[in-house]
């Protein structure tokens, strides 16, 4: 359910009737007053730390949500789905986590997918108005999702989960102040617009997020993070179904390369990525 719900983040922020920058700041803002509500005790992780942490989610949720106006949804989420080839790269720097040998294949697959996204990238269109300037945006969200996933770990080393909570809804309210001078001003908007923010607000990101933490309790990290790769393969199904956005062959090719590099290394190191699905 969680990943169902994260996977339809791309054909709604392609269908609300606001430009990106509010989208980024009204849905962020109501996420992090959504957590707040739910799981007041979140507060008590409050610190530099997870300010830290959650400075790298705030510009992974205002990126993901520019480069899905830009550009494809499928190319959007492929591209930050190759956050596993930084979290590698970044792991003997920032973790002390040394490259294994048998990590340099999930490395090449990866880099090979990403060029075959970026080679399949679609003629601008209604929904995908800027797609060069898209991707690379999306693969901007690449990278700083991988230092979300790392600063994630950095938090949980010592057992404390309430700073890895507190870092997301810290995150949230980063990314609603941070775009929110460029959300101004409001203008008009139809109700239902207002209920498509709502949507991925509450929903698409806070109720998401606690369906994952919920289900940690009692599924393995490794199965979970495998059944979240359903978001990866849904969120292009939902942007054609809604707003018939038809992703470029190549585009797929790419994908499918990165989000098999991306079970390979779950399968081979269950611990060695938090489970993913925050955007």
């Amino acid at each position: 359910m969680a990943a169902l719900l994260f996977s339809t983040g791309g054909a709604a922020i392609k269908a609300a009737d606001f430009n990106p920058w509010q989208i980024a700041s009204f849905r962020s803002g109501i996420a992090a007053i959504t957590l707040l509500l739910v799981v007041p005790s979140v507060r008590r992780g409050f610190g530099w730390r997870p300010a830290l942490v959650g400075v790298a989610y705030a510009a992974t949720l205002v990126l993901f949500v520019l480069a899905n106006r830009m550009t494809t949804s499928a190319n959007t989420i492929y591209l930050q789905s190759t956050a596993p080839l930084y979290v590698l790269l970044f792991a003997p720097l920032l973790l002390k986590e040394p490259i294994r040998r048998r990590d340099l294949a999930v490395i090449a697959t990866v880099i090979g997918g990403l060029v075959l996204v970026l080679l399949g990238a679609n003629p601008p269109s209604a929904t995908a108005t800027d797609p060069a300037r898209g991707n690379v945006l999306a693969a901007m969200s690449g990278l700083s999702y991988a230092l979300l996933l790392v600063g994630l770990r950095w938090l949980g080393r010592d057992g404390n989960t309430e700073r890895a909570i507190s870092a997301v809804v810290l995150g949230n309210v980063i990314a609603c102040l941070a775009a929110l001078p460029m959300a101004l001003p409001l203008g008009i908007h139809p109700v239902m617009a207002w209920g498509v923010i709502l949507y991925l607000g509450v929903f698409q990101i806070a109720g998401a997020y606690l369906l994952v933490t919920s289900a940690l309790r009692h599924v393995p990290a490794i199965e979970a993070s495998l059944m979240l790769l359903v978001e990866t393969a849904f969120n292009p199904l939902w942007a054609w179904l809604l707003v018939g956005e038809v992703p470029a062959a190549l585009a797929l090719v790419g994908g499918g390369l990165i989000v098999a590099a991306t079970i390979v290394q779950a399968m081979r190191s269950p611990s060695a990525l938090p489970t993913p699905g925050l955007v």
